[in-house]
């Protein structure tokens, strides 16, 4: 018995239609689309480290009391610029980890101070278990 190569088939001309040139690759469009999407997620980090991350603007909660069945009172310490100030998001949690509420205060540094202490009731719609700090930015 004798092989037969395998080589490619050979059609008659005109008796099956005209045949196609194969496809040229794209080697440019994954590099193109891996760039683009780079891009865009150096484009969403650079806003939300603006928007939340940003470190001029740090607050720390020093503790919560008056925890009751409508509110809890946060006192949180805010670092701004001398003399600045930020605006803070407050958030209170109950137990199972849900959003019983929220609250927006701006706090005022003292002229040539770096730091601001504040005190604040966030007022709840459930019993709270924790007051928080969600985020501070420039005040305006």
């Amino acid at each position: 018995m004798t092989e037969t190569p395998a080589t490619a088939p050979v059609f008659p001309p005109g008796r099956y239609g005209r045949r196609r040139a194969p496809r040229t690759a794209r080697r440019w469009l994954l590099p193109a689309l891996v760039a683009l999407v780079a891009l865009a997620g150096v484009g969403v980090g650079w806003r939300m480290y603006t928007q939340f991350g940003d470190p001029v603007y740090d607050a720390e909660v020093i503790r919560y009391t008056g925890i009751t069945d409508t509110s809890v009172t946060v006192d949180f310490r805010v670092t701004v610029p001398p003399g600045g100030s930020a605006e803070c998001g407050l958030r209170a949690r109950s137990y199972d980890g849900a959003d019983v509420g929220r609250t927006r205060v701006v706090v005022t540094a003292e002229p040539g101070e770096r730091r601001a202490v504040a005190r604040h009731v966030v007022p709840t719609t459930a019993r709270p278990f924790i007051g928080e700090v969600v985020a501070c930015r420039a005040a305006g």
